[in-house]
């Protein structure tokens, strides 16, 4: 589609270009620009993985691989090229490929991203609990869909027709074209979703959303409230519960506050975990893997991170809060009076 500048005297032509004329690699460049921003082809997407390919007897690897704010995995397939070769078969094996992948999995897999991306201080489990508003992690919603995004400089007619019938049985698949052009030796890109076509989109996720209502009613049991704490004056806004929990024991410790006494407000099962001697965050991950067994990955339920060292003792608090968050936090507040505890659920 041609593309114009409109001034006060004259409509000019903006070149159209390619991006092989411009010297721009599929992985080098349109890869590495969109892997930053994926919300250009892939609105409300967190990028967890490059050149995936995490399976035997294969050297295919997808793009990119991404996670969207309902835990649906993203399959991302890019091309240069105006027909984009046979993307959509790439992508729809893929998809098979990850359709197992578990939540554990997935972090491993972020963790893995993070660390090449030299990100390796970033959390992958706090980062993916946070993206998706999750107090706990939850293998069950995750890849209840995997979602295909095929961006390229063009498609043919043979994968638009594939893609529109794969998309009426339910897949979804979405086109992104990316129409470069030439502006003053700079390249501008025209993004343009051709499907689904955004007239018809709306539609088309009723349809989807039909077919998923089994999914979409037990989904929409989960509580994903979010509190504003104030302790001792000092306001935290739109804590989920898990770190509502985190932050007010952490007040509690540093009011001189005994593990005895917060464990006395604590629910059953999410007392603190002690260990010996006065331990930093890594020694304190090497702990819970010298337990060996479920132990070594045990950590992971934990505020390890977090750690409250105490009279040569080292206690952690359980990450794992539901429903009896705001039972332990009014037990805190009521056994703390003087940190004059205000808690209210946070207006959306």
């Amino acid at each position: 589609m041609p593309l114009y500048i409109f001034d006060d005297n004259e409509i000019t032509a903006v070149p159209s270009t390619t991006f092989a004329d411009q010297n721009m690699k599929e992985r080098q460049h349109l890869q590495a620009l969109l892997k930053r921003h994926p919300e250009v082809i892939s609105p409300n997407t967190l990028i967890v993985a490059e050149e995936f390919g995490d399976w035997e007897d294969s050297l295919k690897r997808i793009d990119l691989l991404g996670v969207d704010k309902s835990a649906n995995l993203v399959v991302i397939e890019l091309k240069r090229t105006d027909d984009g070769g046979h993307m959509d078969l790439q992508a729809i094996r893929y998809s098979a490929m990850i359709s197992a992948m578990s939540f554990n999995a997935l972090v491993s897999t972020y963790d893995g991203y993070l660390k090449k991306n030299n990100r390796s201080a970033e959390d992958a489990r706090e980062n993916l609990r946070d993206f998706l508003e999750w107090s706990d992690s939850d293998d069950e919603v995750l890849g209840q869909e995997i979602k295909i995004v095929l961006a390229s400089a063009g498609f043919s007619k043979e994968l638009t027709t594939s893609v529109l019938w794969l998309n009426d049985r339910g897949l979804d698949i979405r086109c992104v074209r990316l129409d470069p052009y030439d502006y003053n030796g700079q390249v501008m890109v025209d993004v343009q979703t051709i499907i689904p076509l955004p007239e018809t989109e709306e539609y088309q996720i009723r349809i989807r959303e039909k077919r998923q209502s089994e999914r979409v009613a037990r989904a929409s049991t989960r509580d994903y409230s979010k509190y504003d704490v104030t302790i001792g004056g000092e306001q935290f806004l739109k804590l989920n519960k898990r770190k509502m929990v985190l932050q007010l024991v952490k007040a509690v410790f540093h009011q001189d506050g005994t593990p005895e006494r917060v464990n006395d407000a604590l629910p059953k099962g999410k007392k603190l975990k002690e260990f010996d001697g006065e331990l930093d965050a890594d020694r304190v991950r090497k702990k819970f893997k010298e337990e060996g067994g479920r132990g070594s990955l045990k950590f992971e339920r934990f505020f390890w991170k977090d750690p409250f060292p105490l009279k040569g003792k080292t206690y952690v608090l359980s990450n794992q809060w539901a429903g009896d968050a705001v039972d332990a936090a009014n037990n805190l507040r009521e056994f703390y009076p003087d940190l004059k505890i205000e808690i209210t659920e946070s207006n959306n």
